[in-house]
């Protein structure tokens, strides 16, 4: 039965999240049977679920493009932990997953997600319309920084493999930081009217006029919501982890398809958000969604993993390899094409959903 509106806590949006934090609790750290995995991927669901709703409901509050903003910060600041967590128990095999699930985000949210987007907005309205100066900005710093963090390593000869020096890797580090803080200004202060949704005819649309916002009540009490639905989702996904990892060492997968999974599950609220937003026609929003989190999970992850080198017992390995950097070009090529004339066709769509499966594909078959 659903409550009512009288009643926002006993709402399945309040309730899942604390419940999938009491199974957090009470599986954290054990070995789970079968059964307790259906569990927990039910539970890991609803958290996703809910995570969505109540993120819509701050960025409703807050305006574009904040609003987009805090999911996306919000999702890869958990993200950093479970990467984290994970090459601190999983040994030298662990070495290349921040790599891989970064470099699994960048093609998931680039392609993925704005493919996704841009088909539905296209669908819908013949052509999704969307800001090319702020889109441009955003696709730009993602590709630099991705450039300079999972490229450069396999080229550079201080040290041996597909690795940074410790100076690489704290330049590699300082200059994602100093890169994201530009554009989170440029995005939320110098130039927010770039980032915000436009009309078929190319107008701004500054307010959305189809309800009134939440109240500041409502919005704290989504935002401590969308905090633990967030732990919960990262929490479950880490218990289910070790389920994940025995699947693909049994079905002879390669170990970087652990990180595509990983990337899936963190990104599966982003995901659901962005295309609810293409559907109604705000496909700018979306957009800010998909590559803010690429560019997220790039800028924050990076330093973040650099820093816990210091104590993490493997290296760190992040450079691509020659199959991953084309289609990492491949990506940013026609992400530049699909971006420069401020509006998509189904077409556009369709090319950046082909290259994620030709990404998924050769990580299942190298």
């Amino acid at each position: 039965m659903i409550a009512s509106p009288r009643s926002p806590l006993l709402h399945w949006t309040t309730v899942v999240p604390v419940l999938a934090a009491v199974l957090l609790v009470l599986t954290w750290g054990r070995s789970l049977p079968p059964p307790l995995i259906g569990l927990v991927s039910y539970f890991l669901a609803g958290a996703v679920l809910s995570a969505v709703h109540h993120a819509e409901v701050i960025a409703h509050r807050v305006g574009e493009p904040f609003g987009s903003l805090v999911l996306a910060v919000a999702v890869t600041v958990i993200e950093v932990a479970l990467i984290v967590t994970l090459m601190a128990d999983g040994g030298e095999k662990s070495a290349a997953l921040a790599r891989d699930t970064v470099f699994a985000a960048v093609m998931i949210t680039c392609n993925g997600i704005v493919g996704l987007c841009l088909l539905v907005g296209a669908l819908k309205r013949k052509v999704a319309v969307f800001n090319a100066e702020g889109t441009g900005a955003a696709l730009a710093s993602v590709a630099t920084v991705a450039g300079l963090s999972l490229v450069l390593p396999t080229f550079t000869t201080s040290t041996p493999g597909p690795r940074f020096s410790t100076p690489q890797l704290v330049f590699a580090a300082l200059a994602a930081l100093v890169l994201y803080g530009l554009f989170v200004t440029t995005q939320t202060v110098r130039h927010r009217d770039y980032f915000l949704p436009v009309t078929s005819s190319g107008e701004v649309i500054g307010t959305e006029d189809h309800a009134d916002p939440p109240t500041a009540r409502a919005t704290l009490l989504s935002l401590g919501l969308l905090a633990l639905a967030l732990i919960a989702v990262v929490g479950l996904a880490k218990g289910v982890s070790p389920a994940i990892e025995s699947g693909v060492a049994a079905a002879g997968l390669p170990s970087s398809v652990v990180g595509i999974v990983i990337a899936l599950l963190v990104l599966l609220p982003e995901t659901i958000a962005a295309v609810r937003a293409a559907r109604r026609d705000r496909v700018q929003t979306s957009l800010n969604l998909g590559l803010g989190s690429a560019m997220a999970s790039i800028g924050l992850t990076i330093p973040a993993v650099a820093l816990a080198t210091v104590w993490l017992p493997v290296p760190l390995i992040l450079g691509l390899g020659a199959s991953h950097m084309v289609l990492l070009a491949l990506t940013v090529t026609v992400g530049t094409l699909t971006v420069i004339p401020g509006r998509a066709t189904p077409l556009q769509g369709g090319i950046h959903l082909t290259l994620l499966a030709a990404y998924i594909v050769l990580a299942v078959s190298p």
